[in-house]
């Protein structure tokens, strides 16, 4: 009997907005959530930036979602997956 298992990607995805490109193969993106505040329940708009791989030249703008990886280097822990609304050949 054969056995076939898929194996399953349990690591995170966000979908953020590329706000840096000036290093080589990296690009920071920026990530916002909105929480409700614990006392007061107004909307709050935070945010925070992720250094993220690339192989692909991204522009200040782009949408682009992002995966969580094994260490690139000191702060760099993701990598770009791809843009959104962009078709995989």
């Amino acid at each position: 009997m054969e056995n076939k298992t898929k194996k399953t990607d349990n690591r995170r995805r966000i979908e953020g907005v590329v706000t840096g490109n000036s290093m080589e193969k990296t690009v920071k993106v920026r990530v916002d959530t909105l929480e409700s505040h614990p006392v007061y329940k107004k909307r709050i708009r935070r945010k925070k930036v992720y250094f993220a791989h690339t192989e692909k030249e991204l522009e200040i703008g782009d949408k682009v979602i992002i995966k969580e990886a094994s260490p690139y280097s000191k702060r760099k822990r993701w990598v770009v997956e791809g843009k959104v609304g962009e078709e995989e050949k």
